[in-house]
């Protein structure tokens, strides 16, 4: 069985080849991002399963499927919550839940030698399942975050950010009076939740506020760069991957 793994955060993904060594399975390859995956595929044979992160360093694995015609089975890793479980459900593909473990990765991989699913109708459940991610029907997205400055809290409402950055490993926000405040968890957790209407990840570093957005300017390699109301302390760029994408979203 040829099988690879495509994962953005690589001690996930050698934890993911280490747990199949033990059922005897051999990851022939393992990828970190939708560039490195396009890439990937476009010169080597497909492989016969694949198991695929949701959100990678540079956009939605779904983008793949948007440059490659992968004639793979796929076993969905993902940290997203109820509601996008119900979709993997709905289309009969498997998914692991974030931490994987043991027995569940047994019980999937089964499944797949079981029943060998059908390789055309992969592309067409992965358009459904997209649709149900980024649009879900009773979605609730992140309103406010309590900051604790020095002995005090402090409420701050999303429409009073102007963009989540991460510097030194540490996730930050800024707001539109000039400030910063250090926030839990990565930018890769936030960006699922909060409201895709009015935020954007604009690349690895950066999510920023359709209202703090005060200037757009071309930048070299086919990239762009923002201006932000009051956020000056480095530039951000909308690296090329993302430029068809925020040109929608700004539509």
């Amino acid at each position: 069985m040829n099988v690879i793994i495509i994962e953005d955060e690589k001690p996930a993904a050698r934890r993911l080849s280490r747990m199949l060594a033990e059922l005897n399975i051999e990851v022939q390859q393992m990828l970190h991002s939708v560039e490195e995956s396009i890439n990937w595929f476009q010169s080597n044979s497909h492989p016969d399963l694949i198991f695929l992160d949701i959100q990678l360093s540079d956009g939605l694995s779904f983008e793949i499927f948007e440059e490659v015609t992968v004639k793979s089975a796929i076993i969905f890793t993902t940290a997203y919550d109820e509601y996008a479980l119900k979709a993997f459900k709905l289309n009969s593909i498997d998914y692991l839940l974030k931490p994987i473990d043991e027995d569940e990765l047994t019980i999937a991989v089964n499944k797949f030698k079981e029943h060998q699913p059908i390789q055309s109708n992969i592309q067409v459940n992965i358009d459904d399942i997209r649709k149900l991610l980024i649009n879900p029907v009773d979605r609730k997205y992140k309103k406010r975050f309590t900051i604790k400055v020095g002995q005090h809290l402090k409420i701050i409402n999303t429409e009073d950010i102007e963009c989540f950055y991460s510097e030194n490993k540490a996730t930050y926000i800024h707001t539109n009076a000039n400030r910063n405040y250090l926030i839990d968890n990565s930018l890769e957790y936030w960006q699922e939740e909060l409201d895709p209407e009015q935020f954007f990840r604009v690349n690895r570093t950066f999510i920023v506020h359709i209202n703090a957005i005060k200037d757009i300017v071309s930048y070299t390699n086919s990239r762009l760069q923002l201006k932000l109301e009051s956020y000056e302390d480095s530039e951000i760029i909308v690296s090329r991957e993302r430029v068809k994408d925020f040109k929608n979203w700004i539509d």
